[in-house]
């Protein structure tokens, strides 16, 4: 069955290949016109739908910059309710600037300015004239936003789905053919496992380099840190219950079965809009316990239960957030001279 589904798709992904090969010609003819800025831009991207870790980037990338450089974030804002541009500030929620925005502004917003906007190219101006100190700017989600150029390009892909094994949508979940990675000059595989052998390294490596030509490529994982407690308990429990969001969930659930003793999963869809039902559902679960619980989340999920009609459930139940980290498994020093190489020879 999945056989004929997938045949009966294959001509749809034929026209939409067609459809993105044509318009990446016409950028790269100069039919349809990329604006370049004078301040640095440096975008992170990926090639296919769903989560491949750019968001654990973007924060590398700040925390890498941030000391000798005014930085500012430029994210569309996936589901916001809002529309256009939008400076991140002290009354926003994940509602209003989407859920990955509001949680750059939670744990930097002192630092840098985070911002959304579906229009780049109007949204970089705008940016340079309230804060003309800023002197680069990270583009969240970018790769296929042509319109803008960008100084350096960060193509992340995840290790578990490379996009060299993976076709174009409906087909597959690639948003372009895999030769969109030439737009890059730096591919980091994402979400490694920390035991990677070297062969298997360079087996991906070629791989990559097969459509990306001749560019480093680099690996890294993600390391939950300790869980942060967002309700009413200190200590966290051995008996979990796992709550998430995310578009992909192995990693995730990988370390709290390793480290809990799981006892329920409520699993929702990539950017889930978590509804009062949702927490009811959840509240209701968790009052049939006659043992003692935590109730573990990410730090992704954590920032939409922040919306006033949802905290108060985490006021009243033992709610934890696991907070990651991005790391290089090697040559992370040799990345970070490549990002200051580039921002230099601007």
């Amino acid at each position: 069955m999945i056989k004929i589904v997938k045949l009966l798709l294959y001509p749809f992904a034929a026209l939409y290949n067609l459809a993105t090969a044509v318009r990446n010609y016409l950028y790269d003819i100069g039919h349809k016109p990329s604006f370049e800025f004078e301040t640095t831009v440096v975008a992170v991207g990926n090639l296919n739908v769903g989560g491949s870790g750019k968001t654990p980037m973007i924060e590398y990338l700040i925390q890498l910059l941030k000391k000798q450089y005014v930085l500012a974030t430029l994210s569309r804002g996936y589901k916001r309710d809002t529309k256009g541009y939008r400076i991140a500030d002290d009354v926003d929620t994940a509602r209003s600037i989407g859920d990955e925005p509001f949680q750059l502004f939670r744990k930097f917003g002192n630092e840098i300015k985070v911002v959304v906007g579906e229009d780049r190219v109007f949204a970089i101006p705008n940016i340079l004239n309230e804060f003309p100190e800023t002197n680069v700017i990270l583009l969240d989600d970018a790769l296929q936003h042509r319109s803008v150029k960008p100084q350096l390009s960060v193509l992340v892909t995840d290790y578990a789905h490379p996009f060299y094994k993976d076709f174009v949508l409906p087909f597959g979940h690639l948003r372009e053919a895999r030769t969109g990675a030439r737009r890059s000059d730096i591919i980091v595989v994402t979400k490694c496992n920390e035991t990677i052998s070297s062969d298997e390294k360079d087996k991906m490596t070629l791989a990559i380099q097969h459509y990306a030509g001749p560019k480093p490529v680099f690996f890294s994982a993600i390391r939950y840190k300790n869980p942060f407690p967002i309700g009413n308990q200190e200590t966290i429990e051995k008996n979990v219950i796992l709550v998430s969001g995310i578009a992909k969930i192995n990693p995730l659930k990988e370390f709290c079965l390793s480290n809990y003793n799981v006892i329920k999963y409520f699993n929702f869809p990539d950017h889930h809009r978590y509804s009062v039902n949702d927490m009811m559902e959840i509240d209701s679960y968790c009052k049939n316990q006659s043992q003692d619980y935590s109730i573990v989340t990410t730090e992704k999920d954590m920032v939409k239960f922040l919306s006033p009609d949802l905290k108060p459930f985490l006021d009243k139940l033992p709610w934890f957030y696991l907070p990651i980290e991005h790391v290089f498994l090697q040559h992370g020093l040799k990345f970070d001279e490549l990002i200051f190489s580039a921002l230099k020879n601007e």
